[in-house]
């Protein structure tokens, strides 16, 4: 095998796509466009969705590009040798150009002959077939024809070499896996259905090939789709350790800035033992992924919501490690630079926003700083008091998030390392309490000066439902609210939908909705138990967010959502709905905008 800097990686694999007709298009933003479902990219094919869905790219049909992504799913395992939570997607795509038998051979030759990897130490895995769909194969014999051993070829359930579709039905299809073995003896032994019964550490995964030949539908029946797509993933860091003979993605060039700065600060040695190794990584997975999203075009900020929030979490997950290595106030931003510097060259953006990247951290940093030693203090009483193996109450984890700013998956992952576990549900009931208490303590201080300004968002609000039922109605019965805002002017909102509605649909829409306000219904509202308002037939969006009980709306027969309010007592009070534009959010989801306007 070939040795590599990230930088030479980068730049071959991007060439080799480059001189076979494939346009290099530039990564996209960490933070999806329009899409509710997720708070991060995380993958390359993300922000290709609506092309591999069949609209037409401007760069055409062949596209290759270096993503930043982000997962956080897996973030309590990084400090092993190979998790991280930003990572770099090598990644090349056909939209209904080439297909299998292109793609596989291009597959090979990269990896053969551009990284020099032996075809003998390749192991391939491929869809083992189904009643739903048949063996594939197909790329198991272009996998043979280009070189790889037959005994090299396995096979493996939808779990293992399928990829989608992305909801509950759409393009889906087939993928084959791409694994350096490196234990000949113990693969070897294995027949073509037995890949998943090999010790640990025989095979490395190192790229992956997913054909989206099917078209998943309502009834479950999968359907060949007319534009057929490849969409492949090669991960940066992992490739970068298996071509280097590393044994952990942070001894890449990638990391050794940081290494080297997390040593200067704190004194140590990376490697010095087990548990400074897992410090110096956490830290400095954290501080880079931190760094990627502060400094991102789209850049967030720490906050207690959506990617605010994850942010928070992994700025004080390194605080916290940190101090458990000597590292004092203010590292944060000075490790940050040794990544700034690493990855300016190809994300430009990052010295751009540098100013921002510096002062976000340190001012996180700072708040954190203030309270963490009381609070692990508070941790250390509340640990001493357990028997073996107890349970940290709900109330004691809201008390150390709302005190000490400690996020309730850091106490978690404190409470494991002693065997303890902790009452999450306890702990969201604590915090639905508060938020209850917070919002009706807001409520009561602004009634007067935001009184005109409540009363036409609660109407918006109102309308929203009846905007949502009529599309139910008129469109489609499987329609589903997707995201909505409101300001005190319109509304806007989110569904499910494959195209924009035409002018007829429009017109009835607006006329079923005037309909409902013309009849002046009553909006009713009652609390009950979520179990209890879905037997009734009331729908919700974000059910994981609700607590035990829920406030029910119900205007007539015409529509039941649960929904924290305000609304306005009946549809008489609205006005006259108008549809003033629709919009396409992604592939997939359209979006609506509609204002109320007064009764003349």
């Amino acid at each position: 095998m070939k040795k590599f800097t990230s930088a030479t990686l980068r730049k071959t694999f991007l060439d080799f796509f480059a001189k076979r007709g494939h346009a290099v298009i530039p990564s996209a933003s960490l933070i999806p466009e329009n899409d509710p479902t997720v708070l991060f990219t995380t993958a390359g094919m993300h922000p290709l969705v609506p092309y591999l869905l069949g609209e037409r790219h401007p760069a055409g049909k062949r596209l290759c590009d270096v993503q930043k992504c982000v997962r956080t799913g897996d973030i309590d395992d990084v400090g092993d040798s190979s998790h991280c939570t930003f990572f770099e997607m090598l990644g090349n795509w056909s939209l209904g150009d080439y297909f299998k038998e292109e793609m596989i051979p291009l597959s090979y030759e990269f990896l053969t002959e551009c990284l020099g990897i032996p075809s003998d130490d390749i192991a391939v895995t491929c869809f083992a077939g189904d009643g739903d769909c048949p063996r594939d194969e197909e790329s198991a014999a272009l996998w043979e024809k280009c070189g790889i051993k037959k005994q090299h070829i396995f096979y493996l359930p939808k779990s293992g070499n399928w990829w989608g579709p992305a909801g509950t039905t759409g393009p889906c299809g087939p993928d084959t896996e791409m694994h350096i073995i490196r234990n000949h003896a113990e693969a070897d032994k294995l027949s073509p259905l037995e890949f998943e019964k090999a010790p640990a550490g025989t095979f490395l995964e190192i790229w992956n090939d997913v054909f989206m030949q099917y078209n998943k539908t309502a009834d479950g029946r999968y359907e060949p789709l007319k534009q057929r797509n490849v969409d492949t993933g090669m991960g940066l860091e992992r490739t970068l350790c298996i071509l280097n003979g590393k044994d952990s993605v942070y001894e890449t060039d990638l990391f050794g800035g940081a290494i080297e700065m997390i040593e200067k600060l704190t004194g140590k040695k990376y490697g010095e033992s087990a548990e400074v190794t897992r410090a110096f990584r956490v830290v400095a997975d954290h501080v880079r992924t931190a760094t990627f999203m502060l400094g991102d075009q789209k850049g967030v900020v720490p906050s207690n919501t959506d990617q605010g929030y994850i942010l928070r979490r992994i700025i004080r997950r390194a605080v916290r490690f940190g101090r458990n290595i000597g590292l004092g106030q203010g590292a944060l931003k000075d490790i940050a630079g040794t990544f700034i510097s690493e990855y300016s060259p190809v994300y430009p953006e990052l010295e751009a926003n540098k100013g921002r990247i510096e002062e976000e951290l340190e001012k996180e940093e700072l708040k954190f700083s203030r309270t963490l030693q009381q609070g692990l203090r508070e941790f250390e009483k509340v640990a001493q008091s357990l028997p073996a193996g107890g349970m940290i109450d709900g109330a004691t984890a809201f008390h150390l998030y709302d005190t000490y700013g400690f996020p309730v998956e850091i106490t978690g992952e404190m409470a494991r390392e002693k065997d303890f576990t902790v009452d999450v549900k306890g702990y969201e009931a604590a915090f639905a309490e508060h938020q209850e208490k917070s919002r009706a303590g807001s409520e009561q201080k602004f009634a007067c000066g935001l009184a005109d300004h409540k009363e036409e968002t609660t109407k918006l609000h109102t309308a929203t439902h009846l905007l949502h039922a009529a599309l139910k109605k008129v469109c489609s019965p499987d329609i589903e609210q997707k995201g909505s805002n409101i300001t005190e002017e319109r509304l806007r909102f989110d569904f499910n939908f494959p195209r924009k509605l035409t002018p007829e649909e429009v017109a009835e829409v607006e006329r079923v909705i005037n309909e409902q306000i013309a009849l002046n219904v009553p909006v009713v509202m009652k609390e009950m138990s979520l179990e209890e308002a879905k037997k009734q037939g009331f729908t919700g969006l974000f059910e994981n967010k609700y607590g035990e009980r829920v406030k029910t709306y119900s205007i007539g027969e015409f529509s039941r959502e649960i929904c924290g309010g305000p609304h306005a007592a009946s549809t008489g009070e609205l006005g006259v709905f108008k549809i003033v534009k629709q919009e396409n959010v992604s592939a997939g989801v359209k979006r609506i905008k509609a204002v109320l306007v007064p009764v003349q």
